[in-house]
């Protein structure tokens, strides 16, 4: 199960203005995702002080008469690279590190970057995120394996127990945590969104706001597919305001393009912030009218003025996410409270329709037909009860490359990629 996401700043971009447009290219593969920026030979500079590093998470630096400040350190593989062009830019002392949160494509390199003296700077929610990933090492490293394609190397090592993780940070923030290190003055501000550590550094002198993976090209995955705590969608509006309260002229994401300009950055972040509303709104509208998830999920859409692609989450998956993050799994319907699930009887249906072939069959007219996702339940219902019958492995492989050939979202081309290969084995 592998994920592709194309959001790094001075990279491909895919995002989709809607459904059918893709912008900005198309979607790579894991190898070229990791090596997006592997041909940096120097750093982009912002403005006088500020350097940036592009990878699958940016490094950030911003530099002083005393000493410098980085701004995340992107992923392992990255950190050699990203280290000797931003030293190249300026070689003075690494005095702070500043962590917007703790995704691995945020703090992989701290090691690299921190020197004697260095300060760590993370939200106070911060030790806890990692020990949540921490404890689920086995889960998410066998995702990640799968949705990068190996990309990334071995498996991680067995979690080291509920509140194992080895915490690198020195400074822990609850709200606000403010410094001055040659004469710039850096505020750091609390601002949950894409995990509830994350955070926003401001620096007041240049209007600049470093705002991690709470703003980029796309709706936001209020829900990743890999999995994840709920997101809350009304955390990403109130973080969005308190930036937008700051005023910045500058807004330089973890992921995607740098937003320039009081004007542009107003109306990026205003349109930003409407359509994660609209999308909550609308999804609490429709659970106390007594819709149901699925039913929602088909029904709301951004209206055009508010439709900001969806490249790499998705209007639906948000609205499932932000359903279940406030009422869980139960749907209401008395069968989902046991532990027998739907596709037990699957077997029975089938036997009832004539038996795995004549289920096949019809699985591929309707493939056929352009009914893919109609198609891939049929075949799945058909390897239920038999998995290795080849017609349903040949539909259901038909209908993940079709829905792979239709889709222009990272997250949904790399899952179905992941469907695909494991299809391809089983067929003789």
């Amino acid at each position: 199960m592998r994920v592709i996401c194309i959001l790094l700043a001075g990279a491909t971009l895919l995002v989709s203005s809607s459904a059918q447009q893709p912008q900005g290219g198309i979607v790579s593969g894991p190898g070229q995702l990791l090596a997006l920026g592997k041909g940096q030979t120097q750093a982009t500079q912002i403005n006088d002080s500020i350097y940036m590093a592009i990878g699958f998470g940016n490094t950030y630096m911003v530099t002083t008469p005393e000493g410098n400040v980085i701004i995340d350190t992107s992923l392992r593989p990255n950190g050699a690279l990203h280290k000797r062009i931003l030293k190249a830019a300026n070689a003075g002392p690494v005095k702070y590190i500043i962590l917007t949160h703790g995704h691995e494509d945020h703090r992989g390199s701290v090691e690299m970057w921190k020197e004697e003296g260095t300060q760590i700077i993370a939200q106070k929610n911060y030790g806890e995120f990692l020990h949540y990933m921490n404890r689920l090492k086995g889960f998410f490293g066998g995702r990640n394996a799968a949705q990068f394609g190996g990309a990334l190397g071995a498996p991680p090592t067995p979690p080291n127990g509920n509140y194992g993780a080895a915490i690198d940070a020195t400074i822990l923030l609850d709200d606000k945590y403010e410094f001055e290190l040659g004469g710039v003055k850096f505020e750091v501000y609390s601002t949950p969104g894409e995990t509830y550590d994350h955070l926003t550094v401001w620096i007041p002198q240049f209007k600049a706001a470093f705002t991690g993976d709470n703003y980029y090209t796309s709706f936001p995955n209020i829900y990743t597919l890999r999995g994840t705590k709920p997101r809350w969608a009304l955390d990403y509006v109130e973080s969005l305001e308190k930036v937008l309260a700051l005023k910045p002229d500058l807004v330089l994401p973890s992921h995607g393009a740098i937003v320039k300009g009081a004007d542009e950055v107003r109306a990026k972040l205003t349109q930003y912030r409407d359509a994660i509303l609209y999308v909550h709104d609308a999804t609490v509208k429709g659970m106390n009218e007594g819709k149901d998830v699925f039913t929602l999920m088909q029904e709301i859409r951004l209206p055009k003025e508010l439709d900001i692609g969806e490249g790499y989450g998705t209007i639906a998956w948000s609205v499932r996410g932000i359903y279940e993050g406030y009422a869980g799994w139960f749907d209401g319907n008395p069968s989902t409270m046991y532990s027998i699930p739907p596709s037990a009887v699957y077997p029975e249906i089938v036997q009832m329709a004539g038996g795995p072939e004549a289920v096949a069959a019809r699985a591929n007219a309707l493939v056929a037909s352009g009914k893919f996702i109609e198609g891939l339940h049929l075949a799945d219902m058909a390897l239920e009860a038999d998995a290795a019958n080849q017609t349903a492995l040949k539909a259901r492989l038909a209908a993940l490359e079709a829905l792979f050939n239709a889709s222009f979202n990272s997250n949904e081309k790399g899952w179905l990629a992941y469907g695909i290969r494991e299809t391809k084995g089983e067929i003789r």
